[in-house]
């Protein structure tokens, strides 16, 4: 399983909590978009989560930046994930971006607005905030092996912490046709 967060936006912990909490814990690879805030909570989130792959974002302290690249290049569940933060550019940007950086889906934050846009070549995937929607709905994504096998590939879900189902996608495998 691969988790997805983004927007902590916290100063003293993870903010994780219900599913989001036990995806966290329970994902083989935890990808975060950014904006953690402070130091305290990125390392609560690594303390929470296996193999963690982060980018800062632009509400990031100091310590933060030093400690996260601006972007990302994540292999995973047979995918490529480019990370990042935000992109001028809107989805134009974010696809550039990923087809920059040959990747199947581009893992962006910022909005706060959990979405799943399917383009062309790659797939934007924004989880939301889990911990700060600002208006939003809150919101994380997991992605998991699809259940049939047939082709490979991942089924993506967009939660809400408490579970809730929100938004489903799919994504196919290494050489799948799309």
């Amino acid at each position: 399983m691969i988790a997805i967060f983004s927007d902590t936006h916290s100063s003293d912990g993870h903010e994780l909590e219900g599913e989001a909490l036990t995806a966290a814990r329970e994902a083989d690879v935890v990808i975060h978009a950014g904006d953690f805030t402070s130091e305290a909570a990125l390392e609560a989130f690594q303390a929470e989560c296996g193999p963690l792959y982060a980018v800062h974002g632009n509400a990031d302290s100091a310590a933060v930046r030093e400690r996260l690249p601006t972007a990302r290049v994540v292999e995973a569940g047979g995918l490529r994930f480019a990370v990042t933060h935000r992109r001028d550019g809107g989805e134009t940007g974010l696809a550039m971006f990923g087809r920059s950086r040959d990747a199947d889906v581009v893992v962006f934050g910022h909005s706060h607005r959990p979405t799943a846009v399917e383009t062309e070549d790659v797939l934007l995937l924004n989880p939301g905030s889990h911990a700060d929607p600002r208006g939003n709905r809150p919101g994380f994504a997991v992605l998991e092996a699809r259940a049939d096998d047939a082709g490979g590939g991942l089924e993506g879900e967009i939660r809400d912490p408490d579970g809730t189902l929100l938004e489903t996608f799919e994504l196919p495998g290494a050489g799948a046709d799309a």
